[in-house]
């Protein structure tokens, strides 16, 4: 890569994080000026459309970033779970990791999923329906595995998506006791949900493939 392309990626990294840097419970992505954000990144307001046609733009890479690193990171706790064998304790856990360290990503995701652009709510509901996938894969996996039929693998997957989108946006702003108490909370939650999939499924209402 040449030294004019990675100065480029650098300027464009220094925008996103600039963004998110003014993000907080009180500051919504809505308020963000293109001039304040140029600013904060050290470069002049004209030279941000080298970067981003807008701000929503820069917005909706923020969101596709913060997708794919929850993502990312739920990959890596397959393997921690093939390890423990504890797939919701893991999860969750990792799931607060994520929270931990990306709060601004999140506190993006969650606002502008019910927000007035038609384009983030696209584009968020286009990251959580990846990440249900992905879990309605693995619950289907792990109920072969453990014997143990559910329901309906994509519903209990979008159930327990939900829940988690709730409880992080309480735990976002938590002290650390509230935290570790909504973790053992959304652990207990999630258990419920898949235990009720099971029992319908013993019931005669398995997941129709």
């Amino acid at each position: 890569m040449s030294s004019r392309a990675e100065q480029k990626l650098k300027t464009r990294r220094a925008l996103m994080d600039a963004a998110l840097a003014q993000l907080s419970a009180e500051r919504g992505f809505g308020s963000l000026s293109l001039r304040e954000v140029a600013r904060e990144a050290g470069i002049a307001p004209t030279s941000f459309y080298r970067h981003f046609s807008e701000l929503d733009e820069l917005g909706l890479a923020l969101v596709d970033e913060g997708g794919v690193a929850l993502r990312q990171l739920m990959r890596q706790a397959r393997k921690r779970i093939a390890r423990n064998g504890s797939a919701i304790s893991t999860s969750v856990e990792t799931f607060m990791e994520y929270l931990g360290n990306n709060a601004n990503l999140f506190r993006l995701m969650l606002r502008e999923r019910t927000g007035v652009s038609k384009s983030f709510r696209t584009a968020i509901k286009a990251e959580i329906d990846h990440f249900v996938t992905e879990l309605a894969d693995d619950l289907r996996r792990i109920a072969e595995e453990q014997g143990r039929p559910i329901a309906d693998a994509r519903l209990v997957a979008e159930a327990m998506v939900t829940l988690v989108f709730n409880q992080g946006a309480e735990a976002l702003d938590a002290t650390p006791k509230e935290r570790e108490a909504l973790k053992e909370k959304l652990k207990i939650e999630l258990r419920m949900i898949l235990l009720g999939s099971q029992t319908l499924a013993r019931h005669g209402l398995r997941e129709q493939t």
